[in-house]
């Protein structure tokens, strides 16, 4: 019995059929670039933050990431209405909790505080989980920016960090066992939730990064890289 071989013809009719797919599929991954054409209408120069909704079941999760937007926002070319003013306004109209302040109409808002658009955030985990080889402290929060003399959702986007990122996995098990006693004690002792919030705040709403927000006028990068017509 003889047995064929494939000829050279048809070999890289092959490789030539698995490239494209190759490029078929490597076409179909690439994100799609966000749309700012909204964002670039509107162009707000002050932006109000509401207190977040909180969706974990830690309660300290929603003014531990409020006390740290403004950085990154301030940061990125915007002011900022104080957050403790804006709570405490909320609270002396009688609106004491997240889900009723954002269910204020946006053309209130901007009637009580002037701003060009709010943001709404929902942090969806806060906390720190236990396990036998890993402990972690998790922040993931979402956020959408509305601007208040139209009630149009400009941008919106979602951002995570957790404090077991850059943790080495070497020395074995004995290793990863050591490494794990000793995460959680300092879980269990030390607020990590806190700082990785901060984290998560500014990859959340620092400007500059991939899908995130656009420079404020406040920024030196105002108009400079093309995200607003001039």
């Amino acid at each position: 019995m003889r047995f064929r071989t494939p000829s050279i013809r048809s070999a890289q009719a092959g490789l030539a059929a698995a490239f494209a797919a190759a490029l078929i599929a490597t076409g179909c991954a690439t994100p799609t670039p966000y749309d700012y054409s909204a964002f670039k209408q509107s162009r707000p120069a002050s932006i109000l933050v509401l207190p977040p909704l909180n969706s974990s079941p830690d309660v300290a999760a929603t003014y531990s990431m409020l006390s740290q937007v403004t950085l990154p926002l301030a940061e990125s070319g915007y002011y900022v209405l104080p957050v403790s003013l804006v709570d405490e306004t909320f609270r002396q109209n009688g609106l004491y909790n997240p889900p009723e302040m954002h269910e204020v109409a946006p053309q209130k808002l901007r009637e009580i505080f002037g701003a060009d658009a709010a943001l709404y955030i929902n942090i969806k985990q806060y906390g720190t989980s236990y396990a036998v080889l890993a402990s972690e402290s998790r922040v993931t929060a979402e956020a959408r920016l509305v601007d208040l003399r139209s009630g149009q959702s400009l941008w919106q986007g979602e951002a995570t960090a957790s404090s077991a990122e850059g943790r080495s996995s070497s020395g074995g098990l004995v290793g990863l066992l050591v490494q794990a006693v000793v995460a959680q004690i300092v879980e269990s002792v030390t607020n990590r939730s806190h700082p990785i919030a901060g984290i998560t705040s500014n990859r959340l709403l620092a400007a500059g990064r991939p899908s995130g927000m656009l420079y404020g006028p406040r920024s030196p990068n105002y108009q400079k890289d093309g995200s607003v017509p001039r």
